[in-house]
């Protein structure tokens, strides 16, 4: 998708502190993390929200988070979230499905 900033971010057309890449998945440091760790890791297929995964996404998404928790091993972080926001009442604002890998430091419930 031409116009999506994590698209760009993934092809390499905007900067970003790189975790991990590979043709399936990417993972970078938030901009504005909300916990010492704060890692995002997307699927390079663009799907706009978790709602729009389909039955054809399943091996996709499990390399997600199958890299998520390989990320988290790597970084040490034996406590972590990972969340997944679908759609603007939720507290989605980029609309390429993504997962929120948030460690070091104790989580409390709910967040905030």
């Amino acid at each position: 998708m031409t116009d999506c900033l994590f698209c760009k971010i993934a092809a390499g057309e905007i900067p970003s502190k790189k975790v991990y890449s590979d043709d399936k998945v990417y993972a970078f440091h938030d901009i504005a993390p909300k916990a010492p760790t704060h890692v995002l890791i997307i699927p390079r297929k663009h799907i706009g929200k978790l709602a729009d995964v389909g039955e054809g996404d399943a091996a996709g998404i499990g390399e997600v988070v199958t890299r998520a928790a390989a990320i988290a091993r790597e970084l040490g972080l034996e406590h972590y979230r990972l969340v997944a926001n679908n759609g603007e009442g939720a507290g989605q604002s980029v609309f390429h499905l993504h997962f929120h890998l948030l460690g070091g430091r104790p989580l409390a419930w709910p967040p905030g």
